[in-house]
């Protein structure tokens, strides 16, 4: 298992790296059409979709991302649909957790499947559009989901239930520690602090999301980060509740060792329209 997910992840980085740092955005943002696409269609199968309807809303995900492109979407200010879509993950995922894995069957098939299409449409806008700001940029969201993560697992297995008695959310998400999420908000904390001094020492031609939240005080960039890490956590458990209510353990296994394009981008679902209002409103 592990060779598996060494394999998978050097080739995913060998396609996705050249297109990142390709001094154009459109390569970029053209693969990931695709993966938005994969993306797409396992949640058609999640939602009980056969597989030529599945297919076929990967195909409506990815000429909705393609016609927003084409509409000049990607260099325009879409203040609105960030906060909007901000606004909707904040509370919707509020009322999901709270409901647990059994409130996710009462919840209409049709707003489901519509939910996660805007999500992933929503979500590839985003990123696409931090692209187009800059590679620091975008780097700088993308990196404080990862750190999160990697602060979490580490903190949660040296620390987990020593400071507290219940997990997370067991029924969700048995391996989530509150000691794991205290872990992950340290890091990107540290991390946002580090970046902004880097952009400032280094003269950074893009600014980072954390400079861009340091305009308004380290007061602000702190909180700002500790809620967006905090989301990412929310992210994750929203897919976790999503795969145990219809009993599948991955999104796909399109990612041998890793499951599914959506097991790897949950945390990110929320996290990127986030982080372009919170970019949009400093702005």
């Amino acid at each position: 298992m592990l060779k598996q997910r060494v394999i998978t992840a050097l080739v995913l980085l060998a396609i996705l790296l050249p297109a990142l740092f390709y001094p154009e955005p459109e390569p970029f943002c053209a693969l990931l059409l695709i993966f938005i696409a994969a993306g797409g269609w396992e949640w058609g199968r999640m939602n009980g979709l056969n597989q030529a309807a599945s297919w076929a809303l990967g195909g409506v995900c990815l000429m909705a991302c393609a016609l927003a492109w084409w509409a000049g979407c990607l260099s325009r200010p879409l203040t609105a649909v960030w906060v909007l879509a901000g606004a909707a993950w904040v509370l919707g995922a509020a009322a999901l957790l709270k409901a647990g894995v059994p409130g996710w069957p009462r919840v209409p098939a049709a707003l489901r499947l519509l939910g996660g299409l805007l999500a992933l449409m929503v979500a590839w806008l985003a990123v696409a559009q931090a692209r187009v700001t800059g590679i620091n940029f975008l780097l700088s969201i993308l990196v404080l989901v990862w750190v999160a993560d990697v602060f979490a697992y580490f903190a949660g297995r040296a620390f987990g239930l020593r400071f507290t008695r219940r997990k997370l959310a067991p029924a969700i998400s048995p391996g989530k520690s509150w000691e794991g999420v205290w872990g992950g908000l340290i890091g990107v904390v540290v991390l946002a602090w580090c970046w902004a001094a880097a952009d400032a020492a280094w003269g950074a031609a893009v600014p980072s999301f954390y400079s861009r939240l340091a305009t308004h005080g380290g007061a602000f960039l702190t909180l700002s980060v500790v809620f967006m890490g905090a989301m990412s956590v929310v992210g994750d458990l929203v897919e976790s509740l999503i795969k145990r209510s219809v009993g599948v353990k991955d999104s796909s296994g399109l990612l041998p060792g890793h499951g599914g394009v959506l097991d790897r981008i949950d945390a990110l679902l929320p996290t990127l329209p986030l982080a372009l209002m919170l970019s949009s409103l400093v702005g």
